[in-house]
């Protein structure tokens, strides 16, 4: 394992996992992923390792075909992937956040249909709430789904699909009004359907179109997309946990997961450019000897390694309070508001030690510094986590006068 982020009383199952996660990583991603990425083509011989190794299933109960592991678990293998190549770590994270709500929310029938498909990962994941016109503004949603007889007819426009291509199964919020009288609350209104399709672009299936991957400056190989719907006929029986107007609250349960994997990722990131920085400093000399010898250089280095170790323990932290129970937002907000932030900083101060070299796309730091951006708005901008942040404190130190 690393020499950072170490994590204490871990067990033996779970040394194991990561260790093999990460003899996967150095093995079959950090060679190539560069490679790939540049190219923005889609890793599928990674995928089909993941899935050999079971990650598809991590945390999905036993009963249902998975591993049953924790959160606290999948956001280490998250860390490990993500050091490797983070594109990867994006593709198996709206994978988990679905088979999450589907745990915690489904119906026993749609747990039965769907959660042992995505343990092995035939059915794979993808979740939907953002639009072209909102982002953080969830409340804001206009897509709509309209009850007609047993089905239900869907119409709108989501943006920022990850995994849009690649799934065949995605978690869509729309607004749907159906028993809740005019004057409700937006998020009160607002239901989870489960939608099935086919994987690819274009019309994948009647009333759903997939128009295509979004380009980007970073964060390739995963498929960024948008999803169109237009009289899209879903079942009554693909309202997730199949009661309406439960959507928000099971979107934001799933996001809490999400946010937790955004930080596991950002230190994923930041241990990759600690590496690449540290082991630069060693090899590059200037005024005679390794610039690692040099006190500024030694600064930046101190500074990146406690950003790391910083990261990762607040990162620990959340997972390990959603997986007793307990809520966990004011914790995973601020794991992933600190997470993002310092790998940033992280990645820019491995590059200026790269110097001329790091603006290269020879060396592996130029892809990072494209890469971490994303994190920065990923799951709710920095802005939208110092606003849980604050009113979570807020009500745990009210003023008593």
């Amino acid at each position: 394992m690393t020499r950072l982020a170490q994590t204490a009383g871990l067990t033996d199952v779970q040394r194991e996992i990561l260790s093999t996660v990460r003899e996967f990583v150095d093995k079959e991603i950090i060679p190539v992923a560069t490679e790939l990425e540049h190219r923005d083509e889609y890793p599928q011989a990674i995928v089909d390792g993941l899935k050999e190794l079971g990650l598809f299933g991590l945390m999905i109960p036993e009963e249902y075909g998975g591993l049953g592991e924790s959160l606290l678990t999948y956001a280490l293998c998250v860390e490990e992937i993500a050091r490797g190549w983070m594109s990867v770590s994006g593709i198996i994270n709206t994978h988990f956040i679905v088979a999450y709500m589907l745990k915690q929310h489904g119906t026993q029938e749609q747990k039965d249909h769907f959660l042992p498909r995505m343990a092995t990962g035939e059915v794979r994941g993808a979740f939907s709430m953002s639009e072209p016109g909102l982002g953080s503004d969830v409340s804001a949603i206009t897509s709509k789904a309209v009850r007609d007889g047993d089905n239900y007819v869907l119409n709108g426009q989501k943006m920022w699909l990850t995994n849009g291509g690649s799934s065949t199964l995605v978690a869509v919020l729309v607004r749907s009004d159906e028993g809740h009288p005019e004057g409700t609350a937006p998020h009160k209104s607002m239901t989870t359907f489960l939608v099935e399709k086919e994987p690819g672009f274009g019309e994948v299936r009647p009333g759903l179109t997939i128009p295509g991957k979004i380009d980007k400056m970073g964060y390739k190989g995963v498929d960024t997309t948008e999803l169109i719907m237009d009289g899209l006929r879903i079942p009554a029986n693909r309202v997730l946990g199949g009661q309406t107007g439960r959507g928000f609250y099971q979107m934001m349960d799933g996001v809490e997961v999400g946010r937790v994997n955004v930080a596991a990722r950002g230190c994923g990131v930041a241990q990759r450019a600690f590496e690449l920085g540290v082991s630069y400093a060693q090899q590059r000399h200037t005024f005679g000897k390794p610039i690692a010898q040099h006190q500024a250089i030694q600064f930046k280095l101190a500074e990146m390694a406690t950003k790391v170790e910083a990261a990762h323990a607040m990162m620990v932290n959340a997972a390990r309070k959603k997986d007793s129970g307990e809520r966990n937002d004011l914790e995973a907000g601020m794991a992933k508001y600190l997470a993002s932030e310092y790998c940033k900083e992280v990645v820019e101060d491995a590059f200026r030690i790269h110097g001329g070299y790091g603006f290269s796309k020879e060396y592996e730091i130029e892809r990072l510094y494209r890469e971490a951006p994303m994190l920065l708005i990923g799951e709710g901008t920095a802005e939208i986590q110092k606003m849980i942040i604050g009113r979570r404190l807020l009500e745990k130190y009210r003023f008593q006068g």
